[in-house]
């Protein structure tokens, strides 16, 4: 009787703690037909809207409020299977694990830096890289968070770093901050201010100054902003200001502002300022995107007048469900006078 009494308890306790702990695997399959042209070049492939990824995220409960918490992220091509650019790290999308209470949440690896996990929620195709869409380009006025990873690696994030949200404020504020460390990560070489037998930043170099990126976010009712300032590992600066507004549910009106500056590693036009405008409205079970931006000048030689990039795009989602729509998408890029190219798309999105 007692070992009956003595068994039951011990697989209550078991039970109770595997209640306490969670691991959940998903992700997102997203493919369609594209359509560039250029300058009477014409190529159709097929494409994707959104990054593809499968990922892995836990959290165990470890009592008084406080919880481990993970994340993994796999980004891959949805056309041959194969790994996302395969000098990417296998956990390309991020690689995290800290821990979450009262004080905010702190993690540990590779992920989105403090600006550009928090800039997304200001973009009409919210930060998503399709070409119709502004995040990479435009909204970080063409500024690379880590340019010295190694070659084709995402411009977006940092490893070797550490990040840390703070909890909501009185129900409107939160703060993000992220900083990395100096370590060399195997990057190519980059001439910047010096020459192709001597560069700025030789190979494998060590980081310029210690990078961060800092954020704030402030929501109330149909109000938000954000503000974000952030230095990578050349010591290339960048500023953001952005707000969105819904006047009405179904409608979110958005905008934002950036300047980067390229002063310690690049001697023509340092400064690239970049702004754009953007609506979201729901209609049915659907979604219509809508925006326009100009940067300038982006590194160019000349004027910043003949160096001005402009970019108008629209989209439409249809619902099938919670977790798939169609898509399509069509943009007008003008990077010079002579170079001006129309972007179409046509696919389906998948949550899994």
């Amino acid at each position: 009787m007692k070992k009956s009494l003595v068994a039951v308890a011990l697989m209550g306790a078991f039970g109770a703690a595997s209640a306490q702990s969670s691991v959940s695997i998903y992700g997102t399959l997203d493919a369609g037909l594209s359509k560039r042209t250029n300058s009477g070049n014409t190529s159709t492939l097929v494409g994707k809207r959104d990054n593809n990824k499968l990922g892995f995220r836990g959290v165990e409960d470890l009592g008084s409020g406080l919880k481990a918490i993970f994340q993994l992220e796999i980004r891959y091509e949805p056309d041959t299977g194969v790994i996302e650019n395969t000098t990417r790290p296998l956990f390309q999308g991020q690689s995290r694990v800290g821990l979450q209470g009262g004080f905010g949440t702190v993690r540990i690896g590779r992920g989105l830096t403090a600006f550009q996990e928090t800039s997304t929620a200001f973009e009409p195709w919210s930060g998503m890289p399709a070409p119709a869409g502004y995040q990479t380009d435009l909204q970080v006025a063409g500024y690379t968070s880590d340019p010295l990873s190694p070659a084709g690696n995402s411009a977006n994030r940092f490893s070797n770093a550490v990040f840390y949200n703070t909890p909501v404020i009185a129900g409107i504020f939160q703060l993000n901050a992220t900083v990395a460390s100096k370590e060399a990560n195997n990057n190519p070489a980059i001439v910047g201010r010096g020459t192709t037998l001597a560069p700025q930043f030789p190979a494998n170099s060590t980081a310029a100054v210690v990078p961060y990126s800092l954020s704030a976010t402030a929501t109330t009712g149909p109000f938000a902003a954000y503000a974000a300032y952030e230095r990578n590992a050349v010591d290339t600066k960048l500023w953001s200001v952005g707000a969105s507004f819904k006047p009405i549910p179904d409608l979110k009106l958005m905008g934002s502002y950036q300047k980067q500056d390229q002063e310690e590693s690049v001697l023509i036009n340092p400064d690239t300022k970049a702004w754009l405008v953007g609506a979201n409205y729901t209609i049915g079970p659907g979604l219509i995107r809508a925006g326009y931006g100009q940067k300038t000048p982006d590194n160019a030689l000349g004027s910043p007048a003949i160096a001005k990039t402009k970019q108008v795009s629209v989209g439409y989602d249809y619902n099938l469900s919670a977790r798939t729509y169609l898509y399509v998408d069509a943009a007008r890029k003008k990077i010079t006078p002579a170079t001006t190219f129309n972007f179409y798309s046509l696919g389906i999105h998948h949550n899994f």
